[in-house]
């Protein structure tokens, strides 16, 4: 069986390697919902399934490269076509575990701020999800971990640093929280809005708290709309983690906690909430970083825009606030896979097994509001 790894396709990408090319064989319509950016998608997965020999029509018009790297959700079919492809003298490989695989990949990089220590970003493409380590004075914390918790632990350890917390922006919806899991294997606190924390243990952040990590500050602003719980980080004046509150082109939804189940408000509420968060966010310096959560696409670190360049691409902060409620609570995107477990499983209502995580959260992130 001939595979590459998801993490060394994802060095080839990251450096442009022209001499690969990503190819796609699901549906039309699964590509078009999720898919690596800058693959091509030939629909050929119900003739790989029932009649291998039938795809050599459609993938006798791939360009040439130098190899050609097959995917699809699971990396099965797509070992068929790499086996296809073989047949037909091209140098194939299958995407170890498919798009499950591309879903662990982590990347990160160091974010351009002063704050007395260093901020690192961690990129999960897969997801288009953005979290954070904060390491200053031998001390780190971890904002809005993956459950991949291997990835955070070797950029602690990079750094020759101890973890002293874990911290949620909010209970996320569109992937599972490795936040309580990375502070309970290290035996420290793990920080999340009591709003959020329903049921699953704690400590809880306040707005205008203040928590020293090292020699750099945090100080915590109560930012609810998107979840009850939302809250931003302020770290050293110089950078806003906004978790899903504010996005660089969008801003959060306000349905997402209604329609699981978990919130008393109603979505026009949650609209006129979020719009009096954005007022505050919006009070900071424009030459503060904002860092959101999650980035469309396949995002690579470090993810970054000033306040000012935020508030001049973002359509939806340019809306007064009778617009921006109507926009938000009337005009709904698709919802992230699984999004009533996903919330259950972050605010402790439900349990799901390791090896069940993966696909309980499996496919594209949906969590801003357009």
């Amino acid at each position: 069986m001939t595979e590459i790894a998801p993490a060394e396709l994802s060095r080839r990408l990251q450096r442009d390697d022209e001499d690969v090319l990503v190819l796609d064989i699901r549906h039309s319509e699964e590509f078009e919902d999720w898919h690596i950016p800058g693959s091509v998608n030939v629909d050929v997965y119900d003739r790989l399934v029932d009649d291998p020999e039938s795809a050599t029509g459609p993938l006798a018009d791939l360009p040439d490269h130098d190899e050609i790297v097959t995917v699809c959700t699971e990396g099965v079919v797509s070992q068929t076509a790499t086996d296809v492809l073989l047949g037909m003298g091209y140098d194939a490989a299958t995407l170890t575990d498919g798009l499950r695989g591309w879903s662990r990949v982590h990347r990160h990089a160091t974010v351009p701020v002063d704050i007395g220590g260093e901020l690192i970003q961690v990129a999960r493409p897969g997801k288009g999800c953005l979290s954070h380590v904060l390491v200053s004075n031998g001390q780190a914390v971890v904002f809005d971990a993956s459950h991949y918790l291997d990835a955070y632990e070797a950029i602690v350890d990079e750094y020759d640093a101890e973890l002293v917390a874990a911290l949620d922006t909010h209970a996320h919806a569109d992937h599972v929280s490795g936040g309580a899991r990375l502070a309970a294997r290290k035996d420290v606190p793990y920080h999340l809005h009591p709003a959020d924390a329903l049921e699953i243990d704690a400590v809880p952040l306040e707005d205008g708290q203040t928590i020293t990590v090292g020699g750099a500050d945090i100080a915590v602003i109560h930012t609810p709309g998107h979840s009850e719980g939302s809250v931003s980080f302020d770290v050293g004046g110089e950078a806003l983690l906004t978790g899903d509150t504010l996005f660089h082109e969008s801003v959060g939804r306000v349905e997402l906690g209604v329609e699981a189940g978990i919130e008393d408000s109603d979505v026009e509420e949650n609209a006129v909430t979020l719009y009096e968060s954005l007022q505050r966010l919006l009070s900071y310096p424009d030459e503060v970083l904002v860092l959101p959560a999650h980035d469309p696409g396949s995002p690579d670190p470090p993810v970054t825009a000033t306040l000012g360049d935020v508030k001049a691409r973002n359509a939806d902060l340019q809306r007064d606030r009778e617009e921006f409620v109507e926009t938000l609570a009337s005009d709904i995107p698709d919802h992230p896979p699984n999004f009533e477990r996903v919330k259950g499983v972050n605010v402790g209502q439900e349990s799901v097994a390791d090896e069940e995580l993966a696909d309980l959260e499996l496919g594209p992130n949906n969590c801003a509001a357009e």
